[in-house]
């Protein structure tokens, strides 16, 4: 089972979740850095209508981003 799934099933949120492996929606983000350094660490919470309803960063936090993406979409 994807990460993403798995994180899907846990949580009963219903609904899909993507991850950047070939880092273009990093690029389209603007948050791809340049040369081989990764990508900035960040989560990005869309609502059905297609509008960002959060921007989550860190560096250091992966429990961050999914309690505050969680906190975004009310199911915590």
């Amino acid at each position: 089972m994807s990460r993403q799934k798995e994180f899907d099933t846990t949580n009963s949120l219903g609904y899909p979740l993507l991850s950047d492996g070939d880092k273009s929606i990093a690029k389209q983000f603007g948050i791809k850095r340049m040369g081989p350094l990764p990508s900035k660490r960040a989560t990005f919470v869309i609502g059905t209508d297609s509008k960002l309803i959060a921007a989550v960063t860190s560096e250091t936090s992966m429990t961050d981003h999914a309690d505050k993406a969680l906190a975004a979409l009310g199911t915590k």
